[in-house]
């Protein structure tokens, strides 16, 4: 009873801490895990290079995943990622997405289960263990289905999805920000603006979507609003991604080289992607 499954990370159009609605979009770049099911019960979870790390989420995801699907297992997860912790990418997400599909892959059932339904039960891993605020429905939608996705985290439902194919630029300082720590109250006070980009984004104007978003949650969030001037005019949208400190910037791939040599000047890595419109997937 052993499963492997992988879900990429993921970028923002729009930030659901405002207005419960949110909007993000999959980037090639991932997260893997393995599953080892067991019938004793009990989840053990262990997070690759990060030994301290908190696995809680992860390891409710197996629990819900075989109580839903299965007939109560334990057993083992394993996670590694290419994409940093606490980074604004949609770490957990991709985590939790990939956690879900492998224990379904380990039950031997996941080409039965709908994937915004196995979506779902990592948005209801992450309440339970207190990783999100949000419910993060609109990153998870992103990284399980792939494309672009507009999202309604309040209802858990989902208000559009459109494949895409955008080169990326990333941004990632040294520092770390942990959503279960943002301040919503100072967001809530920019639901005005986010009502808008959501408009923006479910009219199909992601670019644009991303950047009124990137300044708007800058500001909320008191991080520098410098890597997006510095991406200006030069990219389709840049944004503050999640609740960073990363920023990412779509446009075309030689524009986007340009802009990387302006970030490459600023504390942290920088590295160029694509969209990717596949979503998770068993191994």
């Amino acid at each position: 009873m052993n499963g492997r499954a992988e879900a990429p990370a993921a970028g923002t159009v729009l930030n659901a801490l405002a207005c419960g609605k949110g909007s993000a979009f999959a980037i090639d770049a991932y997260t893997t895990a393995e599953v080892t099911l067991a019938d004793e019960p009990g989840v053990e979870g262990e997070i690759d290079g990060a030994p301290d790390a908190d696995t809680r989420l992860i390891e409710r995801c197996v629990e819900l995943a075989t109580d839903r699907h299965g007939d109560g297992q334990g057993g083992t997860v394993r996670t590694e990622s290419e994409v940093p912790m606490a980074s604004g990418l949609k770490s957990s997400s991709a985590a939790a997405n990939a956690t879900v599909l492998a224990t379904l892959d380990a039950l031997d059932v996941a080409e039965e289960i709908d994937r915004e339904e196995a979506c779902l039960l990592g948005v209801e891993a992450a309440r339970d263990v207190g990783v999100t605020v949000t419910g993060a429905f609109d990153d998870a939608s992103a990284s399980m289905l792939g494309g672009v996705t507009v999202t309604d985290n309040d209802r858990d439902e989902l208000l559009a999805r459109e494949s895409v194919d955008w080169d990326v630029l990333v941004y990632t300082p040294p520092e770390q920000a942990f959503s279960a720590d943002a301040d919503v109250e100072r967001c809530k006070r920019i639901a005005p603006i986010a009502e808008l980009v959501a408009e923006l984004a479910l009219d199909g104007r992601y670019g644009l979507a991303m950047t009124v978003n990137g300044f708007a949650f800058s500001a909320a969030m008191e991080f520098p609003t410098g890597p997006a001037v510095e991406a200006l005019p030069d990219v389709a949208g840049v944004s503050l991604s999640g609740t960073g400190p990363s920023v990412v910037a779509v446009g075309d791939r030689k524009a986007l080289q340009g802009v990387r040599e302006r970030w490459d000047n600023r504390r942290g890595t920088t590295w160029l992607t694509t969209t990717q419109s596949r979503g998770a997937r068993t191994r």
